[in-house]
């Protein structure tokens, strides 16, 4: 290699301050959240959660070594939303086979979609079926006999809905009311929970009604497996206040998980109070927060306990109440049949385990099976979950701050023993990084599969965009920050033909900025260098630019700040091509030899770092890019991030790109936008 540029790349990178850079483990698990296995995916599942997610586990395999990285998910097979949609199906004649056969369909299905999407996944299992099954069933067994024999089980008997005209306990997704918790705004709550996630008992859900019937159903005694939830408290609290602490976590979702650390209250309307006051004598001790001008007021309790036993007497006396949002004990097992079944403890037998804790672990049960693929160790799963070195970056949407937030990171502390820490050892399960999204809005309105307002589902977008657009645009809404509106022109039905589609504000950095610049870059090294790049030392205010833009795409990503990721390279890859026009102009009106040579060597150190930089938004086009430049996979390694394009040649002065013929496009529009 040409010696002024060895010393050119050496210079480069004795002016990094590496102190100053964000760490990055030697090992990560990332994971997405788990669909359902009763429908395709929707918007959500790909915009809120699927691209951010495969977007920083491709920038890791690049910054960290893609053998150091892990990415897995997998169908959300059991539970009372699964049994239900497919009785209901089968009943109405819209499927035929077995409930098997049912999620076996979608799992198909959801795998497809993720692919359309580049979605890199390392595992997509199942929690039913295939090999990850049979490990998720022994993962679910080992943790719950985990926290039994550490003391942070307890058995309750609870009232269930129970329909008298079918004569069958009904589970969750069976009995529909309203959110007995003070505030929400879901439309629909099921038996102990509601669609957006909030948890309580099932004696205060509101005007409850069977599925089955439509009448109001009765309560019958039911013996359950709780998780000690509401034990965890303080160290949660400690949790959080490190949260903060580490400025490595989104606001909102502090934000959130603080709100169920909040005491035990109950609100009533202020025109309740005289006959509230005749049951006073009978209420635990309770303090009241006036609320000013709102309608209710707020009863404050020392424990859990003291106000579910005035949620009881209130009921008695036809008192209207609402609870707070608070830790109460966690549910673990039902007598939903479709589930994995619990072990028999005391006596207690017949139980399967509630869909969600095992969804929490099931992350666990697929690393464990992924492995196994590769012929690791049984305890191979330990390097990634247990280890010092290691970290788990877990994606989701805001609804499953509840689970993955105080319900996951408990019950992880929970097997470390009855002195848990926030600084687990090495060999004990660590505290994930969890990244939650906002919602997507569809036209405004918020997006849902099973609510009134019906966005196009995932595969639907691919008929008018194509992947690598839709993931720009994903990234770039700002879900992190906010709730955001997606406005597809296809499907408003209020756009006019004259109006721009807002998806395709980042689809046109890509089709239009983007391309032109890779595509002159490599049109004018065919026409006047032969096919290969002129060599010679990248410009020190190029240099500099292009590192201080590595440096921030790293900074944001390590912070997860996706739409200023996408702000940074508008605005870099903008001002190539603004570069690139101005100074060509300028050598070709002066038909400066040098000049013109400088303009070349300078722009493909910028694109090689643009390319690099998006290589994990766009994958496929950024791929493209480097097969054309005839490198290897080297090419993408973090390690080497502040090399020049020569660095990867074994001999700059003879190495051919490879010819691009005319009209060739690296980032494609649809077919559709041709019309």
């Amino acid at each position: 290699m040409n010696a002024s540029v060895k010393n050119n790349i050496h210079h480069t990178d004795k002016s990094i301050n590496n102190s100053n850079r964000p760490p990055f483990p030697k090992r990560a698990v990332i994971t997405a959240g788990m669909p359902y296995g009763n429908k395709e995916l929707h918007l959500g599942h790909i915009g809120g959660v699927f691209v951010h997610a495969d977007t920083f586990a491709r920038f890791l395999r690049d910054r960290i070594g893609k053998e150091n990285v892990i990415f897995v998910s997998g169908t959300d097979c059991y539970g009372s939303p699964i049994s239900e949609n497919y009785r209901q199906l089968v009943n109405n004649g819209e499927f035929q086979g077995t409930i098997d056969d049912f999620v076996k369909f979608n799992h198909e299905r959801q795998k497809e979609v993720l692919e359309s999407y580049n979605i890199d996944l390392s595992l997509f299992a199942a929690s039913s079926f295939g090999p990850a099954s049979e490990v998720h069933h022994q993962v679910s067994r080992e943790f719950f006999l985990n926290l039994y024999s550490n003391g942070y089980l307890n058995k309750m008997t609870t009232s269930q809905f129970y329909d008298a005209d079918f004569g069958v306990f009904l589970n969750g997704r069976q009995v529909v009311g309203q959110c007995p918790i003070e505030g929400c705004s879901s439309e629909k709550a099921y038996a102990d929970e509601c669609s957006l996630g909030h948890q309580y008992m099932p004696i205060s859900l509101i005007n409850p009604k069977s599925t089955l019937s439509g009448k109001k159903p009765e309560m019958r005694d039911v013996t359950n497996w709780y998780f000690k939830l509401d034990e965890f408290h303080d160290s949660l609290g400690k949790w959080v206040d490190y949260l903060d602490e580490t400025r490595n976590s989104r606001p909102s979702l502090i934000r959130t998980i603080k709100e169920f650390l909040k005491p035990p209250v109950i609100y009533v309307k202020k025109d309740y109070l005289d006959l509230l006051s005749s049951i006073q004598d009978q209420l635990p001790e309770y303090t009241i927060q006036d609320r000013n001008n709102k309608s209710s007021f707020v009863m404050v309790f020392n424990s859990l306990e003291e106000r579910d036993k005035a949620c009881i007497l209130l009921g008695k006396k036809s008192i209207p109440f609402r609870t707070g949002k608070t830790l109460v004990p966690f549910r673990l097992t039902g007598n939903v049949e479709w589930g994995i079944p619990v072990p028999s403890i005391e006596g207690i037998d017949g139980l399967t385990f509630w869909v969600w804790p095992e969804s929490l672990w099931a992350p666990i049960s697929f690393t464990k099976a992924y492995l196994k693929q590769l012929n690791k160790q049984d305890d191979a799963w330990k390097d990634w979950w247990c280890s010092l070195d290691s970290r788990v970056y877990q994606f989701m949407g805001e609804d499953n701050i509840y689970f993955y937030g105080p319900a996951e990171m408990a019950m992880f502390m929970a097997t470390q023993g009855r002195e848990p820490s926030l600084q687990p050892s090495e060999g004990q399960l660590q505290l994930p990084n969890l990244v939650a999204n906002n919602h997507i809005l569809f036209l405004d309105k918020k997006a849902s599969s099973s609510g009134k307002i019906k966005p196009p589902t995932a595969k639907e977008l691919l008929e008018h965009y194509n992947a690598e657009q839709l993931r720009a645009h994903f990234l770039g809404l700002g879900l992190g920050i906010r709730s955001v509106s997606f406005q597809p022109k296809p499907f408003n039905p209020k756009a006019s033909e004259k109006d721009s589609d807002p998806v395709l504000k980042e689809g046109n950095l890509l089709t239009n900025v983007f391309n032109r610049v890779a595509r002159s870059c490599f049109y004018t090294v065919q026409q006047y260098y032969n096919g290969k790049i002129p060599v010679g030392n990248v410009s020190d205010e190029v240099l500099h630019e292009s590192c201080e833009a590595i440096l921030e795409f790293e900074r944001l990503m390590y912070r997860h700040e996706f739409h200023m990721i996408m702000n940074l390279m508008d605005t870099y890859i903008r001002n190539i091509n603004k570069s690139w026009v101005r100074d060509m102009k300028l050598a070709d009106e002066n038909k400066e030899t040098e000049f013109h040579s400088q303009v070349v060597i300078d722009a493909f150190h910028r694109l090689r770092t643009a390319t690099v930089l998006m290589h994990s938004i766009a994958p496929e086009g950024t791929e493209m890019i480097l097969d054309y430049l005839n490198l290897g996979e080297e090419f993408w390694d973090w390690e080497r991030i502040f090399s020049t394009i020569y660095d990867f040649m074994d001999n700059p002065q003879e190495h051919s790109l490879k010819l691009l013929e005319p009209r060739v496009d690296f980032f494609k529009k649809h077919p559709s936008q041709f019309a």
